[in-house]
């Protein structure tokens, strides 16, 4: 049987600063307060899982543990049918990119920052290699995972919306790869659509709907 989540402290278990507001403005109105892994100061996991929902479980998981709270993570990624599903659960890695670090760092030292352009350059390279019937089609998908910290008991629910890759990216709403998404049947991308419209059929608008009919309405 699930449990109900209440009004209350809830923790956001994301470094990702952008998906922070927008997990907010979609347990707002039913009295949740979120509060960030960030602004608790609480580690960032590595993400081992090999699917979406892996990783959400994970990541939630530990911010339960250790903050006390209720948890919810979201793992996210872009998949595009002609690279087999790729960039994926790995969606964020493909913008990780190494840059100079201080003269006086240590022997083999190397800092890595992520670049979403730079993801979106390799995700838009990549499908030039492929033959032209392959396509542009892509679907972004969102798990979501709410953990309770007193016996670790996990809810998942997973969220989809399909779409065409344009290029070159539109906009400088959102983050992450969606100046290159353009939803199907509509004609911005969600880098430019206004973010209320964004989170009314976005992937994570689709879970959320999931996770409060099961755990809320």
């Amino acid at each position: 049987m699930m449990r109900r989540l209440g009004p209350g402290r809830i923790v956001i278990a994301s470094h990702n600063r952008g998906k922070i507001p927008e997990i907010a403005d979609l347990l707002g109105p039913y009295g949740i307060e979120p509060v960030s892994a960030v602004d608790l100061d609480l580690p960032e996991p590595e993400e081992t899982g090999t699917t979406f929902i892996d990783n959400a479980q994970l990541k939630a998981r530990m911010a339960a543990d250790l903050s006390g709270l209720v948890a919810i993570a979201d793992d996210s990624g872009l998949c595009v049918d002609a690279l087999g599903g790729r960039p994926g659960i790995h969606s964020a890695r493909w913008a990780e990119r190494s840059v100079e670090v201080p003269p006086d760092a240590e022997p083999g030292e190397a800092k890595v920052e992520r670049d979403f352009g730079y993801a979106m350059q390799r995700v838009h390279d990549a499908i030039l290699a492929e033959p032209p019937e392959a396509g542009r089609n892509a679907h972004f998908v969102c798990a979501l995972a709410v953990c309770w910290p007193e016996d670790g008991q996990c809810e998942v629910f997973e969220g989809r919306v399909d779409g065409l890759l344009v290029w070159p990216p539109r906009g400088d709403r959102g983050f992450g790869y969606d100046p290159m998404f353009q939803p199907i049947g509509y004609e911005q991308t969600f880098g430019e659509m206004d973010p209320a419209a964004k989170h009314e059929m976005s992937h994570r608008a689709d879970a959320f709907r999931k996770l409060v009919a099961a755990l809320i309405g």
